[in-house]
């Protein structure tokens, strides 16, 4: 089996098609709700945010899978009613991949831009949740939100959350630990940021075991890590540069978290369908060409 654009949308199709339940009867609709989940996934994939763009592209290049398609309005209201299926399928993709029962996880969190300039941020509907934060990595300001996840070292996403930025990391990385699914004695790789007595006692106390870099007020050396934590901005680019996350789009936090659950959710199907076929975990050049 290929490793193309075609393989990857039949088996989210197949997939979605298989677990969703099904719609009521409507006589004007010609397209079904995994229809609608498969060309989200087409769509971050192909790295066209704009949906009028991607739909003209798409009578093109994906004629052939989709006989029908719905219109640019009719689009953006069928995904954000499936925005829960959306998450849910999340899940169901990274329980196929080996890396959803990893006992080494990795934390971090990555802004998401939504605005520059100060017009945008007084005016926009964003403003209830993002903020101003800084960007250590990048050495900027930014105006939006931060995305915190917990994923395994091969990219399988474990939890999500989209965040103010002037949220405690550690709190958020506590939620997600939660909400993660876990057996007991897992490994949490996680950088200087999430430092702390308290987080380290709380993390404890479910189970999981905190490794970090030491801070430069701490004695002694400390571990390694620098290689293994490179995995979790390799995952962020993954989803930032083939899967346009920053140029997301989105002008509310609803399209914002569809939008963002789009792209993961294209990156678990890719990472479960590479582990099927042999691939590593995170080629996606072959299903973007």
């Amino acid at each position: 089996m290929d490793a193309d654009l075609d393989t990857l949308c039949t088996v989210v199709y197949c997939t979605a098609d298989d677990l969703l339940p099904e719609a009521r009867p409507n006589a004007r609709r010609r397209v079904s709700d995994a229809e609608v989940v498969t060309l989200c996934v087409a769509q971050a994939i192909m790295g066209i945010p704009s949906d009028r763009r991607f739909l003209a592209v798409a009578r093109k290049r994906l004629v052939h899978l989709f006989p029908d398609l719905p219109g640019q309005a009719g689009y953006f209201k069928r995904r954000r009613r499936l925005v829960d299926a959306l998450e849910w399928l999340l899940g169901v993709f990274a329980a196929a991949s080996p890396g959803f029962y990893d006992d080494l996880l990795l934390c971090d969190s990555t802004p998401v831009e939504c605005g520059r300039s100060r017009e945008t941020a007084l005016r926009s509907a964003l403003g209830e949740v993002a903020g101003y934060g800084y960007c250590a990595a990048h050495s900027r300001f930014f105006w939006g939100v931060r995305l915190h996840a917990v994923c395994a070292a091969g990219g399988t996403p474990r939890a999500l959350e989209l965040a103010s930025p002037s949220r405690d990391e550690r709190e958020v990385a506590l939620e997600l630990l939660e909400r993660c699914r876990r057996r007991g004695g897992e490994t949490l790789l996680c950088d200087k940021g999430y430092a702390g007595r308290a987080f380290a006692e709380a993390a404890a106390r479910l189970g999981v075991t905190v490794v970090r870099p030491k801070r430069a007020d701490e004695p002694g050396r400390g571990p390694h890590l620098a290689a293994i934590r490179q995995r979790i901005e390799s995952i962020f680019w993954s989803a930032k540069d083939p899967l346009t996350l920053e140029r997301h789009g989105a002008r509310t936090m609803a399209g914002l978290r569809e939008r963002v659950l789009a792209r993961f959710l294209c990156l678990a199907a890719c990472i479960s369908l590479n582990h099927r076929l042999g691939r590593p975990s995170r080629a996606l050049v072959g299903y973007c060409a």
